[in-house]
């Protein structure tokens, strides 16, 4: 079985009715994996709260202590992230999810495990939220194999609409960390093009791209760099915002699209990482598609577990 973690303080934080990033977004998930009866087959567990010694491994202390000590009604951090008092919360809890994601597959309790939590965070800087985000969530997780488990070699593949410019710049200087992203560009952040390392391999995708510019990017910048890099555990920040159905980008992936890519994570998962892959909800904002693509996406994670039904 798979895990999926997650937790109803994930609902608290709202950035009001019309806020693209709102609770609604994990309830359909869950609905829909619901209606197709693979609830059954994971192995469900509430997120815990992270603790600020592990988010203090990729976020500077000043900045926890202001997340977490809010007591106003809401501020805007910047023109589209909102912290509410009941933020806090809800980020700790998404945070905390990576961190028992991370324990449950390096105690070889499950192979694979998606975290069904929000806020995201793959835009959160190591000292300032932006883009929806607060804590950077996979970074927490990635960091925690390092210091808790003694992983030499983390690979985080991001296939998100927006640059993930949180997560590379916590990263850009370990090169214990392989981060793999396409994104769409000239986009919101505006960054991640111009990215030189070894270890930080960017893709970024003109307006109107879609499935065949997607795996080409895949195929010819990510496969060979994985391959190289031999990683033993591989994390996934899971934006599903690159739909063709999703209005908030122009590009024009298919669930079809997100089987495939989750299908070459997995043969590279096997070869090197015994399997081992944790997965967390980034963006994704038209509902349905949202729901329908990380159905297509559970049902790979889980593999020979699931007979039938998957996209091709």
């Amino acid at each position: 079985m798979s895990a999926y973690i997650h937790h109803s303080d994930c609902l608290l934080h709202d950035m009001g009715a019309s806020h693209p990033e709102k609770p609604a977004r994990i309830v359909a998930i869950e609905e829909q994996i619901r209606a197709a009866k693979l609830m059954d087959l994971l192995h469900r567990y509430d997120a815990p709260l992270a603790t600020k010694e592990q988010l203090a491994r990729v976020h500077d202390s000043e900045y926890i202590d202001k997340i977490l000590n809010f007591q106003d009604s809401y501020t805007y951090l910047d023109s589209d992230t909102l912290l509410t008092a009941q933020t806090p919360q809800a980020a700790l809890r998404a945070a905390g999810a990576l961190i028992h994601a991370t324990d449950l597959i390096l105690t070889n309790q499950h192979k694979t495990a998606f975290c069904n939590v929000r806020p995201p965070g793959h835009h959160a800087l190591s000292d300032r939220a932006m883009g929806f985000c607060f804590f950077n969530n996979v970074a927490v997780g990635a960091a925690h194999a390092i210091a808790a488990y003694g992983l030499k070699r983390v690979a985080i593949l991001d296939f998100d609409v927006h640059h993930g410019n949180g997560t590379e710049e916590i990263f850009q200087s370990d090169s214990r960390i392989m981060l793999c992203s396409t994104f769409q560009h000239p986009f919101y952040p505006g960054s991640g093009a111009n990215t030189v390392s070894e270890h930080i391999i960017n893709v970024p995708l003109a307006a109107g791209a879609g499935g065949a510019e997607f795996r080409e990017a895949v195929i010819e910048h990510w496969l060979p760099a994985l391959h190289e890099f031999e990683p033993q555990l591989i994390f996934i920040s899971a934006g599903f915002d690159a739909h063709q159905a999703d209005n908030i980008s122009q590009l024009n992936f298919l669930e079809k699209d997100y089987v495939w890519i989750t299908e070459e994570i997995l043969v590279i998962a096997n070869k090197y990482a015994e399997g081992r892959i944790i997965s967390t909800l980034e963006g994704g904002y038209e509902l349905q598609s949202l729901a329908n693509s990380v159905v297509a996406h559970i049902k790979v994670l889980l593999n020979d577990l699931v007979i039938g039904s998957v996209f091709c």
